[in-house]
Order: C-alpha cells, then sequence, then structure tokens
C-alpha cells in the first residue's frame, strides 16, 4: 500500500478538513504540511477577523495524523492520543495557514510528533505543538 496516497486519500476524505478547506501540500517519510486558507465563517473574533482557534489546532491535529502515517515504521491507521498547543499569537488575517508536522519518534504502539503553524511571517509561528498519535499494528 502507498501510504502517502492513501494519507492524501485519507485526509481529503474528511468531512471536517473539507468544511475548513485544508489540504495537504507535502507528505512523506514522517513529514506532512498541509494549509488552510483564509474564510470569513472561521473567524473567531468578528472585531479583529482573527481565524478561530480551534480550525488552527485542527490543521495542525491532522497535519500530526498524516506525518505519522507516512512514517516509513507506521502502519497506516493512527489516532490523536495526545495533543498540547501553545498559541503564540493571533493568526494575521486573510492569511493562510501553513502547518508543518514532523513524526520525530515511533515506538511499537505510539508515534511522537511535532508540529507548527506559521502565516506569512514564518520566523514568528501562530502555533507550535507537540503529540501522540496510536501506531496501528
Amino acid at each position: 500500500m502507498d501510504k502517502v496516497k492513501f494519507a492524501k486519500q485519507f485526509v481529503a476524505a474528511l468531512p471536517h478538513c473539507r468544511e475548513l478547506g485544508m489540504r495537504l501540500t507535502d507528505i512523506g517519510d514522517g513529514v506532512a504540511v498541509g494549509e488552510m486558507p483564509y474564510d470569513a465563517k472561521l473567524v473567531g473574533d468578528p472585531e479583529t477577523g482573527v481565524l478561530h482557534g480551534g480550525a488552527i489546532s485542527a490543521l495542525m491535529d491532522t497535519c500530526g495524523g498524516a506525518a505519522t502515517m507516512s512514517h516509513p515504521r507506521s502502519p497506516a491507521g493512527t489516532a490523536t492520543i495526545d495533543l498540547r498547543i501553545d498559541y503564540m499569537r493571533a493568526a494575521t488575517p486573510q492569511q493562510t495557514i501553513v502547518a508543518r508536522a514532523e513524526c520525530y519518534h515511533i515506538t511499537r504502539s505510539v508515534a511522537f510528533v511535532r508540529v507548527t503553524a506559521v502565516d506569512d511571517d514564518v520566523d514568528n509561528p501562530v502555533a507550535v505543538a507537540t503529540g501522540a498519535f496510536t501506531v496501528e499494528q
């Protein structure tokens, strides 16, 4: 089975990913990059136009799972065990959010992932996360 193709199809089939406008732009060998374009329906604060943190967390979680699924030592399936997200700043309105996840360590049953979400200011992250995902045998 082609794990990269499977991960892309899996993400594309998730209703919440479609609703949020998410798509994977790069995936392979334990790394996944996804993006979520700015959409007014995702705004959490109408006065500022800042995207809701829940939409950003969904993107980060999805990329973390995709990175796990694409890891050479991981079977295709996974689920989130834990995801800790630190929001560093508000996302700049009208900008696409890009998340990059790396599965940096994997055991027989758990994969460990780091994720960074940025907007156009790539040197100043919107959020960073660490997570654990299941590794299904």
